[in-house]
């Protein structure tokens, strides 16, 4: 390689130079390797020999800066690779995301050394072995979880799926993350339904349109108490008008028997999505749940949109769907059952993908109800 002497010359130099030139020395050949398009096996020994004696006589600057510029090399053997993962200091996870390859041995040394935030750096690769994955999930850090949920390289099945959606129960940030992914069944972030913002609750519900689920425990409870829906939703619009919050959580927790913080996180819902489910579970259609929900959400923007989305969803999920989710709730099922094909999402033939929900076609059962309902707000505004 040009300019590269034995390696007795440089480690005279660098004995009689100091720490000033051994600076000097390696950032200057870091540099040449690093320019080197197809460097001869002799020369990348003479380089790794070099390197290995200056690296360690440098000052931590100097060896920041020729790592830096080293892990530039398209070349790099596991020796080299390992000087540059040591001496990269606070530009290494920087390193990790963006590097084109790393190699299995550096990774297990990563991981061994068991730094949170250099492993939650290397769980945003795209090229994740399943050996890699096998050490990384195991690990009980919230920062690793945050970053295997964001990675959508990784598919999210078998113990893999368990374990994201058991740390979403847990971790707000893991259940938002997952929420956003498209292949990720949003069903499983029922527990954490509270915890997600509006969009990944709708998602949660969409989740369960068209789709055949395992029997609820509630289930024949509800069939028993659905003959009183009218007198249900009469009730919780006139609580609604007069914004008797704590009066409604009371309500929901008689008749659903659900717990009195759960009751009371429905109440509280502004965004109608956690009222939808115990509307829909009761069996009201889109005209009388949408007259509910006009009350409970929150009218500091136009909702006419997410009014819309919901009487889709009105005709979309079916009352034993909403049962079972209440039913996850309380614990009182196996949310992994979802998990078996039998249970799976599936789209009726002949019907578009759900990205058209949002705005439904004129003279359906929706829109209908979306018209009336228009006349209605505006005369509970006057």
């Amino acid at each position: 390689m040009i300019g590269f002497q034995p390696y007795e010359t440089f480690q005279l130099l660098v004995e009689t130079g100091g720490v000033e030139r051994a600076n000097t020395l390696l950032v200057a050949a870091c540099d040449a390797f690093a320019k080197r398009p197809r460097p001869l096996r002799s020369e990348i020994e003479q380089f790794e020999a070099l390197a290995q004696r200056l690296f360690p006589n440098a000052a931590p600057s100097a060896r920041s800066k020729a790592a830096l510029t080293l892990a530039t090399a398209d070349n790099l053997t596991p020796e080299l690779e390992a000087l540059v993962i040591d001496h990269l200091g606070t530009a290494l996870n920087d390193y990790l995301i963006g590097t084109k390859s790393i190699s299995e041995e550096i990774v297990m040394r990563l991981i061994d050394k068991g730094d949170k935030d250099v492993l939650a750096a290397l769980a945003q690769r795209p090229d994740l072995t399943n050996t890699t994955l096998a050490r990384l999930f195991p690990i009980n850090s919230r920062k690793i979880y945050r970053a295997l949920a964001a990675n959508t390289a990784i598919e999210p099945k078998g113990a893999y799926l368990s374990a994201l959606t058991r740390s979403a129960h847990m971790d707000h940030e893991v259940a938002r993350l997952l929420s956003e992914r498209d292949d990720f069944d949003a069903a499983l972030l029922t527990p954490a339904f509270f915890d997600l913002p509006e969009a990944g609750r709708l998602k949660t519900l969409r989740a369960y349109a068209h789709r055949r689920m395992p029997q609820a425990p509630m289930m024949r409870t509800f069939e028993h108490i659905s003959v009183a829906t009218n007198e249900f939703t009469t009730a919780l619009m006139k609580l609604l008008s007069d914004n008797r919050r704590p009066r409604i959580t009371h309500l929901l927790k008689q008749v659903t028997g659900l717990d009195e913080i759960r009751c009371g996180e429905i109440a509280h819902d502004t965004s109608g999505a956690a009222l939808f489910v115990v509307l829909r579970a009761f069996g009201c259609t889109s005209y009388d749940g949408l007259k509910v929900l006009i009350h409970a959400t929150s009218h500091d923007a136009d909702r006419s949109k997410t009014l819309a989305e919901f009487a889709q969803l009105f005709e979309d999920v079916h009352p034993s769907a909403m049962v079972y989710m209440m039913s996850a709730w309380r614990g009182d099922v196996n949310l992994f059952d979802l998990v078996r094909p039998e249970y799976a999402p599936f789209q009726p033939e002949g019907r578009r993908p759900a990205a058209k929900s949002s705005t439904p076609l004129s003279g359906t059962a929706g829109a209908q109800a979306i018209d009336k309902l228009n006349g209605l707000k505006t005369r509970r505004a006057s």
